[in-house]
């Protein structure tokens, strides 16, 4: 046992690792092979670093590097995820952010002119899939992921959406000072950006599912005993078509729930009927599960 918990806790370093280094490496591709070139700008800590390094650029004898300030802007949101969320949860936040802006100073901007449209598109969908992959193994890239996982814990709002109201304020800040042209392209990658992060990480979209049973006590214990989620019981229920008497489950699941709570209804009735439907929000007493 004391093997398989050493194994266990290896690959899930190893996977954490690989994950932040693959979020460095998308972001570093969608910066300086898309949105520098493309003269726009990127979401979140990554976006205000951009501003900074532009402005910096115009208006001061010197030019402050996009990732140096992509990480000076990450330090005080590290003790945000340290006290709110978890320790393990920001020491590999850490680790992506470092990997992060080294990666930015690694990889070459890319000297050509490429199509604005085509820049945010790409950007869009490289650093929402590096941001979603990391999210999905545990570890957040810093800046409004932290920001954005609280809140979710706090309110339940989707990080996506969050992601993309919070980021009206670059598009405004572009287009003030880079013209609106910039700030068109930048709303565009940015909503690709957050619909992409959603696309992939998942673990926060929650479904109804609604189990109309003739058999409901084996899908109320397999459900309660293997994904230890609440059950709303209706009973006497009745089928129109046949006039026979049914039982009507509703239950909460994770979207990652889906194939456990798939397998527990076939297994227990193949007849039953079963609704599903995606869910805002939810009030009230919901397990989430836990980062570390």
């Amino acid at each position: 046992m004391d093997q398989i918990d050493k194994f266990n806790r290896r690959y899930n370093f190893v996977s954490k690792l690989s994950a932040a280094f693959f979020y460095a490496i998308a972001v570093a591709i969608a910066l300086n092979f898309f949105w520098t070139p493309g003269h726009m700008y990127s979401s979140g800590i990554t976006g205000f670093a951009q501003l900074i390094n532009s402005m910096s650029e115009r208006f001061l004898p010197f030019t402050i590097s996009t990732s140096l300030m992509y990480f000076v802007l990450n330090v005080p949101l590290f003790v945000l995820g340290w006290v709110k969320i978890g320790h393990k949860f920001t020491f590999f936040t850490i680790i992506a952010v470092v990997l992060g802006s080294i990666m930015m100073k690694v990889v070459q901007p890319l000297n050509v002119h490429w199509d604005p449209l085509l820049c945010a598109i790409f950007g869009g969908t490289i650093n929402g899939i590096g941001t979603g992959f990391a999210l999905k193994n545990g570890i957040s890239t810093g800046g409004l992921d932290i920001i954005g996982i609280v809140i979710r814990q706090k309110t339940g709002t989707s990080y996506g959406k969050f992601n993309i109201l919070v980021n009206l304020v670059i598009i405004a800040a572009a287009g003030f000072v880079f013209g609106w042209t910039r700030a068109l392209y930048s709303a565009l990658t940015i909503f690709i950006n957050g619909r992409v992060i959603d696309s992939v990480y998942t673990q926060h979209k929650k479904m109804q599912v609604m189990i109309v049973t003739e058999h409901p006590q084996p899908i109320i214990d397999g459900i309660q005993d293997k994904m230890h989620r609440g059950i709303t019981i209706i009973h006497d229920a009745e089928g129109a078509f046949g006039h026979t008497e049914k039982t009507v489950l509703i239950t909460i699941i994770d979207r990652y729930d889906m194939y456990d709570i798939r397998q527990i209804i076939t297994q227990a009735d193949p007849y039953a009927f079963v609704s599903v439907s995606e869910v805002e929000k939810v009030y009230g007493r919901f397990k989430e599960q836990e980062i570390v």
